[in-house]
Formats: C-alpha cells, structure tokens, sequence
C-alpha cells in the first residue's frame, strides 16, 4: 500500500516561497529515486525536479532551476521541495511520486503508477 501525501501549499504573492513536502510509505523510499511534477488546467502533467535514492544527484526543469530546490530525508521518509522566488506561472497542482522514466536530460517523465492527492500552489498578487 504505496502511499504519498503532499503539503505545504498555498497562496502566496510574486517573489514568495514555499516548502512542499511529501511524506511517503509502503516502500523501501530510501532506495528508489523521486520526484516532483505539476499540473495547470488543461495542460499535462510534467515532471519539473528529480532527485536520486540518496539525495546525492538533483535533476531540475530549465524553468525552475535556480529557483526551486529538491531534497529528501530518508530516516524520515520525507521529500521536499523548497520553493523561492514565486512567479505566477508557478501555479499548479503539485504532486510528487517515485519515479521510473525520465526524459533525454534526467527529469522524470509522468509514467507513474500512484500519485498522492497533490498539493495546490497559487501565485498571485
């Protein structure tokens, strides 16, 4: 019973942050690579940071790097995605899943089995 539960969301303005958790169970979490992907309206889902079993190697999408950063905390089966500098294209749903395909330059393409419920991020003055 893979399980994952995001939070953290929230309504902010231009230029804000956000922390984005995502607590996982029903698997060996330490061992598998994760990822985070997000949702507009009418727009597919796509996987926008990546990171490996241990926390060692990070994957982030053009749009986002630099400003978003993701990590995980294994003894707590935690994934985290800190969020800085907030634009209003940033709005989506967020979710985060393991992770098994990804795209010519290793971000995580949306070939998931199980998604959590998502966590909703607005940007907006």
């Amino acid at each position: 019973q893979l399980r994952l539960a995001e939070s953290g969301g929230g309504l902010v303005e231009p230029g804000g942050s956000l922390t984005l958790s995502c607590a996982a169970s029903g698997f060996e979490f330490g061992r598998r690579p994760m990822g985070w992907f997000r949702q507009v309206q009418d727009k597919e889902r796509e996987g926008i940071a990546g990171i490996n079993y241990d926390g060692q190697k990070t994957w982030h999408k053009d749009f986002v790097r630099g400003r978003f950063t993701v990590s995980r905390d294994n003894a707590k089966n935690m994934l985290y995605l800190q969020m800085n500098n907030l634009k209003p294209g940033d709005t989506a749903m967020y979710y985060c899943a393991e992770t098994r395909a990804y795209d010519y330059y290793g971000l995580p393409l949306a070939n998931v089995d199980i998604w959590g419920q998502g966590t909703q991020v607005t940007v907006s003055s």
